[in-house]
């Protein structure tokens, strides 16, 4: 009975907002287009850029449209449900805290351990895609970078280490440490960069589409839509890190809900205009290529436009590569507080009041991942992270509704229980997309994470400590 009830307690608000205060804060600092701009920095990125190309050679054809739309829907009703808790329990931890309020401390552990999932093993896959890009734009000007250090051990004869993808990581991660007003600056000038990079494109490719090549439209039918929806969901995936940044807003009853909604918003209109022009111009036959978009603008004899692309999507990854290592320190700084980790990962900087030790921890872990591993089936496994984590917050803010009713919230979820019900729906329907291999990789995830938790977890809580007031 007593484990029962260590795995059902739950942190109050309260407690949650008083943690906020203090030496150990983090310093408030963004506004509503930095949170917009983060989210589009965390979501246009290696989905655009090369997912598009195959999904639609593999799986939907023109019909890539029909795939963004529904991710999208997907990820519309989840992002509602983000937004009610962000702006309501503005704390950094986005669904590991919202589960720990609403759903108790056991749910909220496994949450936190599927974004793991989510952000480390994406900044490390991130990481090695942004090295294969660099080396292409290297090898555009004669720069060839010795064979050894092209890429991890097996990836390629005579590549051991990928030394790009590890200089890239610290990179990050050192500017993350410094502060993140000054990370934000810096993702909002590369943002700029990769928007205007999409936007030449349309401009550049529209004139050139042929609707010819929109027949057949669903070359693999409707199913096949459906599996391009799995795959095109990672090209979503950044939009929650948004609400990772709650105790750094200066006004986050106000400004989350913004972020959230209109990161998701721009960039759901950019995929569908993107993926529509893409496959009018290029037969969905030939787009599986590492770099559809580039591709697409050599396809119709644009070489100049297609180095440009290839520049902003190299900025595309570099601020997504930002953003998830930013999320993925914020929630092991939540976790930490509540004791579930060693303390180390809650540790603020005096000056820079950044989780100093926290970022370089994962930014090294980041590092050795993508320098040493090829990482092929990584996208999958964060895509079913994701998910879990979309499902179970979306329960939690149906729970939270009826158990504390007359909390202030400042953006409200429309018709509950409908909403909330629908994204869980529609994000288990999206991991049923997904083959057996990554079920069971994820599985054997979950049983290293529950290992954890009843060796260190259960017994470190803030919660289990006698003057914790637990409610």
């Amino acid at each position: 009975m007593i484990i029962i009830n260590s795995l059902l307690r739950k942190k109050s608000i309260e407690q949650l907002l008083t943690e906020t205060q203090g030496k150990a804060a983090l310093k408030k600092t963004l506004g509503a287009l930095d949170l917009t701009m983060l989210g589009i920095g965390a979501i246009i990125g290696t989905g655009i850029f090369v997912l598009t190309g195959v999904a639609a050679a593999k799986y939907a054809g023109p019909g890539l449209i029909l795939s963004f739309i529904i991710s999208g829907i997907a990820c519309a009703f989840a992002a509602l449900v983000y937004a009610e808790f962000a702006s309501s329990i503005p704390v950094a931890g986005s669904a590991y805290t919202y589960s720990y309020v609403s759903l108790g401390e056991f749910m909220a552990w496994i949450i936190g351990w599927d974004l793991i999932l989510e952000y480390l093993l994406a900044a490390s896959t991130v990481s090695i895609g942004w090295s294969g890009y660099f080396q292409m734009l290297l090898s555009g000007f004669g720069i060839h970078l010795p064979v050894w250090a092209t890429g991890a051990l097996g990836s390629s004869p005579g590549a051991i280490f990928n030394l790009p993808a590890v200089v890239i990581a610290l990179v990050i991660t050192l500017l993350l440490s410094m502060g993140v007003k000054e990370a934000a600056r810096f993702n909002n000038i590369i943002v700029f960069v990769k928007l205007a990079a999409i936007i030449l494109f349309i401009v550049v490719a529209s004139r050139y589409v042929k609707p010819a090549n929109w027949t057949p439209f669903l070359p693999f039918g409707f199913k096949g839509v459906l599996g391009g929806a799995a795959v095109v969901f990672f090209a979503y995936i950044g939009f929650d890190a948004v609400s990772t940044a709650a105790e750094e807003v200066k006004d986050p009853k106000r400004d989350m809900p913004i972020g959230i909604i209109a990161s998701l918003v721009v960039c759901t209109a950019l995929y569908i205009i993107v993926s529509l022009i893409l496959t009018g111009i290029v037969p969905y036959q030939q787009l599986d290529v590492a770099a559809p978009v580039a591709f697409a603008l050599n396809y119709i004899h644009q070489d100049w436009a297609a180095g440009i692309i290839s520049l902003g999507a190299i900025g595309g990854i570099t601020t997504v590569l930002l953003v998830m290592l930013y999320g993925q320190t914020r929630v092991f700084f939540a976790m930490s507080r509540d004791g579930l980790l060693p303390r180390i990962f809650s540790h603020v900087h005096p000056k820079h009041q950044t989780p100093f030790l926290s970022t370089w921890l994962t930014g090294i872990v980041v590092a050795i991942i993508a320098g040493v591993t090829p990482i092929n089936t990584v996208a999958e496994l964060v895509n079913i992270g994701t998910l879990s984590a979309f499902v179970f917050v979306s329960m939690g803010v149906m729970v939270l509704r009826k158990t504390q009713p007359d909390l202030h919230r400042s953006f409200r979820v429309p018709w509950v229980p409908l909403v909330p019900i629908l994204a869980a729906f529609f994000c288990l329907f999206l991991m049923f997309q997904l083959p057996l291999i990554t079920w069971i990789r994820f599985v054997v995830w979950l049983v290293i994470g529950l290992a954890i938790y009843f060796g260190y977890g259960i017994h470190h809580s803030t919660l289990a400590k006698p003057e914790s007031n637990n409610p």
